[in-house]
């Protein structure tokens, strides 16, 4: 199967689930793929959690403020790009770091190191999921940011609307089509162990 299908048919629900435009669907799909190696590989011998929110910088800037000296500021966009092989090892470093990367629609990384503002809203807060996941559906909610979290349970979710509308298990990641897919699955109430990609449905 050329690489175009195989990314059309991981990908296509993905995209539709979270009404995600072209013009940042290839960032969608590099940013899914560099968080399943996140969640497989962790860091230094140990499993690690992050976040990646894609889109609607401004909107996502003035809801968030830095927690550390931000270590992408001052760099060229050209070698912010998540496309790039050795930019792509040093996310992986600095997402040991607390707090999300903010990555423009085309790629391009805007910082690192953000701490999200939640809103205080009860549906903000999914049952086992923490404060990070409270963050991603907190700012999807309120912006048109695409947010991608990295858990330490090595599950990777992709929000929007502040729902989860995707939940991907790493170790799963490469079967085929037909095992590939939990397909009539709700997020909410299947078991992880047994969940390759549910997309949520829509009501």
């Amino acid at each position: 199967m050329e690489r175009a299908d195989r990314l059309e048919e991981i990908f296509g629900p993905v995209a539709e689930t979270t009404r995600c435009e072209q013009a940042r669907r290839r960032t969608l799909e590099e940013v899914v793929m560099l968080g399943v190696e996140i969640a497989r590989e962790g860091r230094e011998g140990r499993k690690i959690g992050t976040m990646f929110v894609i889109g609607d910088v401004d909107a996502v800037l003035e809801r968030s403020r830095p927690l550390i000296l931000d270590p992408l500021h001052g760099h060229p966009d050209e070698v912010l790009d998540i496309r790039r092989p050795e930019f792509r090892e040093t996310v992986k470093e600095l997402a040991q770091l607390d707090g999300a990367f903010l990555v423009a629609n085309r790629g391009t990384f805007v910082t690192a190191g953000r701490f999200i503002d939640v809103d205080l809203k009860p549906e903000h807060f999914l049952p086992g999921l923490g404060t990070r996941h409270a963050a991603a559906a907190s700012i999807s909610a309120a912006t048109g940011a695409i947010p991608v979290v990295v858990s330490q349970s090595s599950v990777v979710r992709v929000f929007a609307d502040g729902e989860v509308r995707a939940e991907i298990i790493p170790e799963l990641f490469l079967l085929s089509r037909e095992q590939f897919y939990a397909r009539d699955a709700s997020v909410q109430q299947v078991p992880e162990a047994g969940l390759t990609l549910a997309v949520a449905r829509e009501a």
